[in-house]
């Protein structure tokens, strides 16, 4: 492949990550603003939540198969429109079961993409032959900070969440289109004969693949908390202003960014192992700092360490599954990929439901405790897997 084509592939690939982390992010700094709009409390929010992830699962599941069957080429690029255009729905929601089903569609929407994109970044790493894969996790990063800033700004603006989520749904789309050619052609699986299933439709994983996906499952239910609660932690429990509350999000997000670009150089000197187990730890740490706090900005500096300390450890897990089996990438990536919607799709719902029992601070020890968990079992990411 020439070189041109494969850095303009790249490109694209970052592009689709940074139009990705920028619609969720969008959606994510409205939340405070849409909850009050529609009159919803918490716990309900919480239930909604779990409409999104639900949303998220279904349409990741439909996307595995169609890129096998069409290519990311053109997969990714419709997956990112459709998402973009749902992100105007939540903020034209009336009542309670209009934004249910605005946030089942952008769900659906989302896990297209992401799922998309992320193949089409595996086929982007196995070309050029080295890890590149946190650097495309860096720039969905790149995407919430961008949208934790326009989110405060609009506020700033005393934009209506219509206003602000339209504008950014009009935007996604012109980028979608533009950065489509960029990508690599595609590759269709071939189709399935009396030898074996084609990629990614079936077949038995070796336990090792669904241990990954378990730890999957654990991180990303850590990073959907951060994102559906980080906002409304500080606006509802330290009492900040919508403007402020953006920017637990924002630091969230932004040392994600920071720790994924230095993930791969960090990776290749000490493991993936260390990435997941001291960055589980520290991730731990920043996330008890922030629910304990009374003061913003040390639950700000908590948020921060939150991410920094996730920030490498999904990369390496969907590294590790996509270069385990040549013969089987797509369908490990999928796995551990599912396995993870599932726990942001429960992480958000359950602090949520625990909202009726404790304080939204003290539920954020659930998170806490699937990081310990992670910690203890970082152990499977050793020996590294060598690169194809």
């Amino acid at each position: 492949m020439e070189r041109r084509s494969l850095r303009a592939a790249r490109l694209a690939t970052f592009t689709y990550f940074v139009l990705n982390g920028t619609l969720l992010g969008m959606w994510i700094v409205q939340i405070p603003s849409i909850e009050r709009r529609v009159g919803i409390s918490h716990a309900v929010l919480g239930g909604f939540l779990l409409l999104l992830g639900a949303g998220a699962f279904v349409g990741m599941r439909a996307a595995g198969p169609a890129a096998d069957r069409l290519g990311t080429k053109t997969v990714v690029p419709a997956s990112a429109a459709l998402c973009s255009a749902a992100l105007v729905l939540p903020g034209l929601a009336t009542g309670p079961w209009t934004l249910a089903v605005a946030l089942a569609v952008l769900g659906f929407g989302n896990g297209c993409l992401d799922v998309s994109m992320n193949a089409h970044a595996v086929e982007v790493e196995k070309a050029y032959g080295r890890p590149v894969m946190s650097a495309f996790h860096a720039t969905f990063s790149v995407g919430g900070v961008l949208a934790a800033l326009a989110g405060a700004a609009t506020a700033g603006w005393s934009w209506s969440p219509a206003a602000t989520l339209g504008t950014a749904a009009v935007l996604g789309l012109v980028v979608s289109g533009c950065a489509a050619p960029g990508l690599l052609p595609s590759r269709t699986a071939p189709a399935a004969d009396g030898g074996g299933a084609a990629p990614g439709t079936g077949g038995a994983a070796p336990a090792r693949i669904w241990f990954l996906a378990v730890l999957a499952l654990l991180i990303m239910l850590c990073e959907g908390v951060a994102n559906d609660w980080s906002v409304l932690h500080l606006r509802t429990v330290l009492g900040a202003s919508d403007s402020a509350a953006a920017f637990a999000y924002g630091a969230f997000a932004a040392a994600m960014t920071v720790g994924r670009l230095l993930a791969d150089r960090v990776s290749a000197r000490f493991g993936p192992a260390a990435i997941l187990r001291y960055g589980a730890a520290v991730a731990a740490l920043g996330l008890s700092a922030a629910a304990l706090s009374p003061w913003i900005p040390l639950a700000l500096a908590g948020w921060g360490l939150f991410g920094a300390g996730l920030s490498g450890c999904v990369p390496q897990l969907f590294s590790a599954a996509g270069h385990a089996d040549d013969s089987a990438a797509g369908a490990n990536v999928s796995r551990v990929a599912g396995l993870g919607y599932l726990g942001m799709l429960a992480g958000p719902a359950l602090i949520g439901w625990l909202t009726h029992l404790v304080p939204l601070n003290l539920a954020f020890f659930l998170p806490v405790a699937c990081c310990v968990a992670a910690v203890a079992a970082a152990g499977v990411l050793r020996p590294r897997l060598s690169m194809p």
